[in-house]
């Protein structure tokens, strides 16, 4: 039986964009492939408001953060941590030999803007990063505020994981002066996984050039200076997904439009939510919760593994708890293309399931 994917990633993909999977090859090097990227990265900009340079790489999303963790930090990174993937780029930094210091918040709660000021006020950092999207939390923390402190600090970078929120969330990448945003195409995005995306800007790119031993697949430099020659990757990429991603950026943008899908994400969001009160609670502070994934505290003691086992007879599949969470807490995602008739389906399940 298929089932239908309320996890954080990978997401469903609908038919259309999977179909574009199968289109003829094309070599990597050609006309055809720069038009491609091209027409990308020129949506892009559109989706994450910025006028940067769009990267594209063939890997996970933490391909990317590692790229733009070691291509920029100089000095020293303050990582700011809400969750596992907040704690993911501070275990990059240190395989890679990269400086930093680790700012951890309680489970459950934000990074701050008052947290990212005290870090900067000692003149220790050259580099931030922040999760804009928690996913093992369900927690979103406030970008567009932590820039406005950053700006105060023209010799910082500000690096920003939009893994699991881009296209399903709205980030004014240059608004909030963030020099790289990434994210990957398996989630708010609805592509299949293998293909990351970023917004570069030209203060992050200065930066790189002057720090050395960046790696060669992953080094900063060379992926954009291929993209400003002649719109290509450096070495060879994925363009099944490229076609995919391309299709798909021409759906949100022209079909659905950017302000109704991040008020459809709301919507779901908040349907989710409610339901979470009424029988259950929400493990993150109410002030910034997800808009693509809600992380349920299981207060009742219920077992995830066999409700999800349960689940999938009727067709679905949610997510246990993320690591030390497993079983005291349960998520649901509603991110990508998700429909609310869908979501309300799989709430009335899980009801009748465990005699809510």
């Amino acid at each position: 039986m298929d089932l239908k994917l309320f996890i954080p990633g990978p997401v469903d993909v609908d038919d259309d964009v999977l179909k574009q999977l199968s289109k003829k090859q094309i070599g990597h090097r050609t006309q055809t492939a720069s038009d491609l990227q091209k027409r990308i990265s020129d949506n892009l900009r559109k989706l994450m408001y910025t006028e940067n340079t769009i990267i594209l790489s063939t890997s996970s999303g933490s391909g990317v953060m590692e790229m733009a963790l070691r291509s920029t930090t100089k000095k020293r990174a303050a990582v700011f941590s809400v969750g596992a993937f907040g704690d993911r780029w501070a275990k990059m930094g240190e395989a890679n030999g990269v400086p930093l210091d680790l700012f951890k918040s309680d489970l459950g709660q934000p990074t701050t803007p008052e947290m990212v000021e005290e870090a900067l006020e000692t003149g220790k950092y050259d580099v931030v990063t922040v999760t804009h999207n928690e996913t093992s939390t369900g927690l979103m923390n406030p970008v567009h505020e932590i820039g406005e402190v950053i700006k105060k600090y023209p010799d910082v970078i500000y690096l920003v994981d939009a893994v699991s929120s881009l296209g399903g969330a709205k980030i004014e990448v240059d608004k909030a002066g963030i020099d790289i945003c990434l994210a990957s195409t398996q989630k708010s995005l609805g592509v299949p996984p293998g293909l990351a995306v970023a917004s570069v800007s030209e203060k992050a790119i200065e930066r790189a050039k002057t720090v050395e031993n960046r790696g060669y697949y992953l080094d900063l430099i060379n992926v954009v200076n291929r993209v400003k020659r002649n719109y290509q990757y450096p070495s060879t990429p994925s363009t099944q997904l490229m076609w995919a991603l391309d299709y798909k950026l021409d759906k949100i943008l022209n079909v659905e439009g950017l302000e109704n899908r991040f008020k459809r994400h709301k919507r779901l969001a908040k349907v989710v939510k409610d339901w979470a009160r009424k029988h259950f609670e929400l493990l993150s502070h109410e002030d910034y919760l997800s808009n693509t994934v809600t992380n349920i505290k299981n207060t009742r003691g219920y077992s995830v593994v066999k409700l999800n086992e349960e689940l999938k007879k009727h067709g679905f599949m949610i997510s246990n708890g993320y690591g030390s969470l497993k079983e005291k807490a349960f998520r649901i995602a509603h991110m990508a293309d998700r429909k609310e008739v869908e979501l309300v389906e799989l709430l009335k399940t899980i009801e009748k399931i465990w005699k809510l």
